[in-house]
């Protein structure tokens, strides 16, 4: 069985990396996708369980004590991290594992599994960036007042870029879910993804 890998997914908040994602991993029964921990609260049409785990600033902070977490970060007020015991499991399936995770918490991670592989997603400019967040975030008068806020954050995570392994340009959706296939395949073909596979090979 080939070893699973650890793809690790950011961007800024509303590049779309998220709905990348989920075609990619909807596509593939070799996918498992981490549901990371949120303290914010559940945007229109989030389902609790399956988009985030909500749960409250203080079990958080209880969870970061008893390590219960791969990774996590505060963002723009919020706190966000990704629960060990899951991603573990999957890789022992030969599962390979999709993290949507902030810049900090993807460093972080990368720290714990040097061989997991870092994909920024990058919109085709900043200012179509704002034109998406205020699309998304219309009639919500908190999450518009944040907008500056998450541009101002999305420039300081541009420049992290060059610690990434590969960029994906979302202009057109389609062409970006391709490009994030065409990495999780390149690495389920890593020699040291199937060493397994490679003595099976060289003993029968």
């Amino acid at each position: 069985m080939a070893k699973g890998s650890v793809i690790i997914v950011s961007g800024p908040s509303g590049v779309g990396k998220g709905t990348i994602v989920k075609a990619v991993v909807e596509k593939r029964s070799d996918m498992f996708l981490s549901v990371s921990c949120t303290t914010r609260a559940p945007r229109e049409g989030e389902i609790p369980g399956k988009s985030y785990h909500y749960i409250s600033e203080e079990e958080f902070k209880k969870k970061i004590e008893e390590n219960y977490f791969l990774e996590w970060e505060c963002y723009v007020g919020n706190y966000y991290g990704t629960p060990l015991s899951p991603v573990l499991s999957a890789m022992e399936e030969g599962k390979s594992t999709i993290l949507e995770i902030e810049v900090g918490g993807a460093f972080q991670a990368k720290r714990r599994y040097p061989d997991a592989v870092l994909v920024f997603v990058v919109p085709p400019s900043f200012r179509e960036l704002k034109q998406r967040l205020e699309t998304r975030d219309a009639g919500n008068e908190v999450a518009i007042a944040a907008i500056e806020k998450r541009m101002a954050r999305a420039l300081e995570e541009y420049e992290k870029i060059k610690d990434y392994d590969y960029i994906i340009v979302n202009d057109n959706l389609e062409e970006a879910i391709e490009n994030l296939e065409t990495i999780i395949n390149a690495g389920s073909l890593l020699v040291k993804n199937n060493k397994e596979e490679i003595e099976k090979i060289k003993n029968n």
